[in-house]
């Protein structure tokens, strides 16, 4: 299967208020996105704090954000979890739904081996009628799917893609050469997805793209049509952001960002709290050199 996930993908954040998703404010910024040129759309991710929604609120922001996209661009729910069981009702859920893909985390905290990576990606993608893209974070779940392993996946044909955010950009020329040239490689780093690209991929699952939708579809399209000299010209003017971004466990700078637009609450659910203060100042920071304050 062919995929249609590349380019800037932002990795949404979900809004709160008073504890609660606050829907309206997540309407609004998925429109924002579109409007902005994005390439699709991520809910439930890491940055939308999916391990902390409930199973209802999960399924309620993956029919939300279908509902607003009306097939303008792709919509690759979130459905990750340590439990294959779950992962293939979440993506049976999100295939009624109207989702056009499924991003699925390898299980944390039960560490499987390498085959059974190959075993849960194959029962997911086999039962749950989403083409599927693996999210193959190491630093979060403590397992590393590794290139190989993902030719073996690639074989598959609803397994799509990778978000590689294993921070080792020279996969990327090996995975393209192990998974051929139909196979979706999108980094799972803003900080270095031009160098990505240059050495096979084609898009970024993006958390800076929350911020600075516009700008990172431009790099994003810069990098496709071959010119890197007006892709980097973009990533200068993002970098402080890229970076501060990080500076606090993700999503909370974000949502501080997105709060100085006026887009949405800075609200996080605990274990994240609110920034400090000095990262409220690089932030503002960060923002004011890409020309978004």
């Amino acid at each position: 299967m062919t995929t249609p996930f590349t380019g800037t993908l932002p990795a949404l954040i979900t809004p709160f208020r008073d504890g609660k998703v606050d829907e309206a404010a997540f309407g609004a910024l998925v429109e924002r996105q579109i409007v902005s040129g994005v390439h699709g759309l991520v809910p439930n991710g890491t940055t939308g704090e999916a391990v902390t929604l409930s199973a209802d609120e999960q399924k309620r922001i993956i029919a939300l954000c279908v509902e607003i996209a009306k097939g303008r661009v792709p919509v690759v729910a979130g459905i990750g979890s340590p439990d294959t069981a779950k992962v293939i009702e979440m993506a049976r859920f999100a295939k009624s739904a109207g989702a056009d893909g499924a991003l699925v985390v390898t299980p944390y905290y039960n560490r499987p081996s390498q085959d059974g990576l190959v075993a849960h990606f194959t029962a997911v993608a086999d039962a749950g009628g989403l083409p599927v893209v693996v999210y193959n974070v190491p630093g979060r779940t403590g397992v590393d799917l590794l290139p190989e392993t993902l030719a073996r996946l690639a074989r598959h044909p609803m397994i799509v893609g990778v978000k590689d955010a294993s921070n080792q950009l020279d996969r990327a020329t090996r995975q393209r050469a192990l998974c051929g040239r139909d196979f979706a490689l999108l980094s799972g780093d803003d900080g270095t997805a031009v160098g990505f690209n240059a050495m096979g991929g084609q898009g970024c699952i993006s958390v800076t793209a929350n911020v600075a939708p516009e700008l990172c579809a431009r790099l994003q399209e810069c990098c496709a049509a071959g010119d890197y000299g007006s892709a980097h010209d973009i990533d200068l003017r993002l970098s402080a952001l890229h970076r501060a971004l990080f500076m606090e466990p993700s999503p909370a700078p974000a949502k501080y960002a997105l709060s100085r637009l006026g887009l949405c609450q800075e609200d996080v659910r605990l274990p994240l709290v609110p920034v400090s203060a000095a990262t409220r100042e690089a932030l503002d920071a960060a923002m004011g050199r890409a020309g978004l304050l």
